[in-house]
């Protein structure tokens, strides 16, 4: 088993056991939890087997269900973001890039690295939340969430980036 594999396996427990016992029973305000898993999804590397990427956050996003009592709104939600994720990642680099280039901050660069982080996790955000309400009648909690959830993510996936950097 290569080194890269260990460490997905290791991120994957890691941010399971801290959305688990951590994150997830934080609620800000009624309306804002970090999701800090999708960062698994982001931290993908390029040229990566689709079929392990798909399989690995349906798994994540199944884990994050079962122990948070939903019906698969997190593992649908993980399994689009897996599925866009590759496509997305070529707009941010170059051709002639590393074949197996994982999309940090240090990589990429901090503007790119930001353009790439944010829409994804406001897609996610985005997804998760219309599954989990399955309801238009209260708009204003839901954009709520979406937003304040996309912030908390942000803030913390930033954090852990820029403390990477250094």
């Amino acid at each position: 088993m290569s080194a890269d594999v260990i460490k997905r396996i290791a991120l994957f427990f890691t941010l399971l056991l801290a959305q688990v016992i951590v994150l997830g029973r934080i609620q800000l305000f009624y309306c804002a939890t970090p999701l800090l898993y999708v960062y698994y999804v982001l931290l993908i590397p390029r040229n990566y087997p689709k079929w392990a990427a798909l399989l690995s956050s349906f798994a994540l996003g199944l884990a994050v269900d079962v122990f948070a009592n939903m019906p698969g709104v997190a593992a649908a939600s993980m399994t689009l973001l897996a599925v866009i994720q590759p496509y997305y990642l070529e707009l941010f680099v170059p051709r002639d890039a590393v074949e197996d280039l994982s999309p940090t901050m240090t990589n990429i660069g901090p503007t790119k690295y930001f353009y790439y982080a944010v829409p994804q996790v406001l897609l996610y955000c985005l997804v998760f939340f219309t599954l989990d309400m399955f309801s238009f009648s209260n708009i204003l909690q839901w954009l709520l969430c979406i937003v304040g959830s996309s912030i908390l993510t942000l803030l913390l996936i930033f954090t852990f980036e820029t403390a990477k950097r250094k």
